[in-house]
Parts: C-alpha cells; sequence; structure tokens
C-alpha cells in the first residue's frame, strides 16, 4: 500500500520533472525524426532541415520545460549531469525512465502517421543506422559526437560559468551542428532514447543495431563529464 506521504508535495515536484522529460523527448523524437521522415536525409538541404528539426526541437523545449526539469530530453545528457554531481542516482533514473517512454511514444505517433499516409524517406521510423563494415566508424562518430555535445550542455549549464537564458540556444544551434556532420554517417543519434523508439518500431537492422547508439551516447557522455570537470577545476585558479 502506498503511504500518504508519498504523494506529498515534493513527490509531485519530482514526478514532473519526469513528465516535463516524457514531454520533451516525445517532441524531440516527433519533430525531429518526423522531419528525416518526411523529408529525408538525402540532398544537402534535406540534412540542413532535418538537423534544424532537431536543434529548434531542443531550444523550444529548453524554454518550454527547462523550468521544470532543466529540459535533458537525453539519458547521455542525464548522465554527464550525474557524473558531474549536479543530480541524485534517483532522478538520473526517473529522467532516464521518462525519456525512453517519451522517446516511444513521440516514435509510435510517426508510426501512426506514416500507417495512414504517405511520406518521403526510405524509412518510416528515422531509425539510426550503419552498413556493412561500417560499425567502427558509426561508433567513433557516436562517441565523438556525443562528447562534444554534451560538454556545451555541461559547459553551458554551469552555474557560474555557464550562458544563463542563453543557455538552450547555445545547445540547440550545436545539436544542429553535430547533425549536419553526423546524419551522412549515422543519421545521428547522440541520445539513446531517440535510437531506441525508432528502432522498436523499425525492427529488423535497426534493432539488431540499437546496442551501439546506446553505448556509444553514454560513452561520449561519462568522457565529456571528466573533461568538464577537468577544465571546471579550481585547483589551479588564482586564490
Amino acid at each position: 500500500m502506498f503511504r500518504k506521504q508519498d504523494f506529498g508535495p515534493l513527490n509531485k515536484v519530482i514526478m514532473k520533472k519526469y513528465f516535463a522529460e516524457m514531454v520533451g523527448t516525445m517532441v524531440l523524437v516527433l519533430m525531429g525524426c518526423g522531419s528525416a521522415v518526411f523529408l529525408g536525409c538525402d540532398a544537402p538541404a534535406e540534412i540542413l532541415a532535418v538537423a534544424f528539426a532537431f536543434g529548434l526541437s531542443v531550444v523550444a523545449m529548453a524554454y518550454c520545460i527547462g523550468g521544470i526539469s532543466g529540459c535533458h530530453i537525453n539519458p547521455a545528457i542525464t548522465l554527464g549531469v550525474w557524473l558531474s554531481k549536479r543530480m541524485s542516482g534517483k532522478d538520473a533514473a526517473g529522467y532516464m525512465a521518462g525519456q525512453f517512454v517519451g522517446a516511444l511514444i513521440g516514435s509510435a505517433i510517426i508510426w501512426l502517421l506514416t500507417s495512414t499516409g504517405a511520406y518521403g524517406a526510405t524509412t518510416a521510423t528515422g531509425a539510426n543506422g550503419f552498413g556493412d563494415g561500417e560499425m567502427l566508424q558509426a561508433l567513433i562518430a557516436e562517441v565523438a559526437f556525443t562528447f562534444i555535445f554534451v560538454l556545451v550542455v555541461l559547459g553551458a549549464t554551469d552555474s557560474e560559468k555557464g550562458a544563463g537564458n542563453l543557455a538552450g540556444l547555445a545547445i540547440g544551434l550545436t545539436l544542429v551542428l553535430v547533425h549536419i556532420v553526423c546524419i551522412p554517417i549515422t543519421g545521428t543519434s547522440v541520445n539513446p532514447a531517440r535510437s531506441f523508439g525508432p528502432a522498436i518500431f523499425a525492427g529488423g537492422r535497426a534493432l539488431s543495431q540499437l546496442w551501439l547508439f546506446i553505448v556509444a551516447p553514454f560513452v561520449g557522455a561519462a568522457l565529456s563529464a571528466g573533461v568538464w570537470k577537468a577544465l571546471n577545476c579550481k585547483c589551479c585558479e588564482k586564490k
């Protein structure tokens, strides 16, 4: 049985954060992967459009739910924040659960849209993937670009040296930049939840390759947390 205090004001605030992460991730997947599905990612203009769809989704959600949850909407970011000791392990687990659920909901909406009408791309899900013999390239790309992305997030949201109200814009534009380079390689994940939802609906090859798009972003995020700790070290600053 649940105790009455389990539903007190503090727990309601905590659950609101997890719900915000779910909604934010749903929007990211729906808008970002949806643009890939309905526009395609072949021509340079299409790549730019999809890159901006992902980046602008982050900007929009940052100014929508940033004041509630911080707008991680990415398990790799949550891992980096947790390793930087900015949140508890319990909250990190709750954030990630909300993010994966949100990605499933966003992917389900895309699936419903493609099941009831036409779409332009060769995939109906926007799943990530790599070709035969390209696993190492995909692994390096996802680790490197997640490292860059999460490092910017940690720097832009730092309480002392961050970008303040401009953090959401800086993070969104960084995601655009990452997508411009990485879309031709893997379709760009840098976000385990973003890869998880579409892969579940795609099945087959996308599902068999999903492990890379979960492991590599987490490795990149862990590296960024370590580098940011070194960059932010106060041991060498003048007293």
